[in-house]
């Protein structure tokens, strides 16, 4: 009996994804890319998250590279406007896929 495999994933980013937070949100998008085959897919929950400082938006993008290293890629569901704008300003908004906020 063959066990099915999983090929997506989701990790909710904390309210303030910042300095004092980069580095567990890492380890646990980490822990679920590991999971997941090449050509998986990683969904970044940030319905809740309010705040990303440069440290956040770094992890963001460590969690794309790391994804792409593998064949894998990262979906960001629900970004801020905020975040939106960040990832623009940084020139990043071609690293991600983003699913719209929802109403």
């Amino acid at each position: 009996m063959s066990a099915e495999q999983v090929t997506a994933q989701s990790v909710a980013a904390p309210e303030d994804l910042g300095l004092d937070t980069r580095l567990a949100f890492r380890e646990a998008a980490t822990r679920e890319l590991e999971r997941l085959p090449d050509g998986g897919t990683l969904t970044v929950d940030l319905a809740r998250t309010a705040k990303v400082d440069s440290a956040g938006l770094s992890a963001l993008m460590l969690v794309q590279r790391q994804a792409a290293d593998r064949g894998q890629r990262v979906i960001l569901r629900d970004p801020s406007d905020e975040l939106r704008f960040l990832l623009a300003l940084t020139l990043m908004t071609d690293l991600f896929e983003v699913e719209p906020r929802r109403g």
